[in-house]
């Protein structure tokens, strides 16, 4: 069975056309943090949130907010700078991929203050402040592992000293959710204790097939038209000659022999495949997990027929960026911006399932006073 083909036995049960009509009661208002260039926020409000105010450090993200919805109020500031207190009791919903740092352990608790000096502290202040009825956390799947499993066991002490009651964290592949992209990443999502044991949250369900490079790149089922010409890096003229022998869907073990020592130095001789290197992408499959530039020689992008790294535009259409979504910055700044994104369709299945919790709430919301 081809990954193409996986999952089509479930597609006449799927409950994901069932959710795709999913509205919101009313318009739930939401703050995101560490917003970046609006991977999370533009899913999310296709889903029907309507956001209050983005957080994001980055200019050149921040640039790109703004150019895409001037309407956004988007704050260019370290979130340490940031006092969410007007904010309590007046959102809905808080969402941010918060950075994963190591944790001090010092103390006994491992709560709220063993988690200061990281931007997860800083996620939790606004939590704290902002006293959400729901939040999403978001971050890369490796935060499962981390520290031998103890930073997660601080957030989750953390999120129960906030007064939220967590779901079990899941971990997502965004393939399964109309994305033509093999990336994993981390959900938490925590209710407040006050409305928690009124209402059940359920993770979105997965879309019927696999997305593939040929999907992203060509009209069809994600995309009205061919991806748009754009801006894109190029290879030094040894790199191109190299790869210009990979095949499509290969990598540096499918070249001859005495290339593949030349190419990979003193790694020839190291332990692990190094399926990055040297790796030609599939019109017949996801690509592979997009970094912060498509040229680096551990985590090689290369077009499925032409040898060059993907575009600009190539990239923001793996991760399900609309075509009319523009990045702004040096063209380095883009690739950043866009490989640093949560894939839009992923956020939108993410969306859909938050509003359906709210609408649950909705029904039976208590008073919540801010201190």
């Amino acid at each position: 069975m081809t990954i193409s083909q996986l999952h089509l036995d479930h597609v006449f049960d799927n409950p994901w056309f069932e959710e795709l009509q999913t509205k919101a009661i009313r318009p739930y208002t939401s703050i995101e943090l560490f917003a970046g260039a609006g991977g999370l926020a533009l899913g999310l409000e296709k889903a029907g949130f309507k956001a209050v105010l983005l957080n994001e450090f980055d200019k050149h993200a921040c640039a790109t907010l703004r150019k895409n919805r001037p309407q956004w109020q988007v704050i260019e500031a370290s979130i340490n700078n940031v006092d969410f207190t007007p904010y309590c009791g007046k959102i809905d919903f808080l969402s941010g991929g918060f950075p994963c740092q190591a944790f001090s352990y010092a103390g006994n608790k491992q709560g709220f203050d063993d988690t200061r000096g990281t931007l997860f502290f800083e996620f939790a202040r606004a939590i704290q402040e902002i006293q959400p009825k729901v939040f999403l956390g978001e971050n890369v799947r490796g935060l499962l592992n981390h520290d031998e499993g103890r930073t997660l066991a601080t957030i989750k002490n953390t999120i129960a000293e906030l007064g939220y009651t967590l779901v079990e964290p899941q971990i997502l592949k965004a393939m399964y959710y109309q994305v033509p992209q093999k990336r994993e990443r981390l959900f938490l999502v925590a209710i407040r204790n006050d409305l928690a044991d009124q209402v059940k949250y359920q993770w979105p369900a997965q879309y019927h097939r696999v997305m593939t490079m040929r999907d992203a790149m060509f009209a069809g089922e994600l995309f009205d038209g061919n991806v748009p010409l754009s801006q894109g890096q190029l290879y030094p003229e040894r790199k191109k000659a190299v790869l210009d022998l990979v095949p499509q869907g290969g990598y540096w073990r499918d070249l001859p022999d005495a290339i593949q020592r030349e190419y990979m130095k003193g790694s020839y001789f190291l332990g692990g495949g190094k399926t990055g290197m040297a790796r030609r992408l599939s019109w017949t499959e996801p690509s592979l997990t997009l970094t912060c530039a498509p040229a680096q020689n551990q985590t090689e992008r290369c077009h499925p027929e032409e040898t060059r790294p993907l575009t600009v535009r190539e990239y923001a259409r793996i991760q399900t960026f609309p075509d009319s979504w523009e990045f702004m910055g040096a063209m380095s700044h883009q690739y950043k911006q866009i490989g640093n994104a949560v894939p839009v369709n992923l956020a939108y299945a993410m969306g859909r399932s938050l509003i359906r919790l709210l609408n649950q709430i909705e029904s039976c919301q208590p008073l919540k006073t801010c201190v």
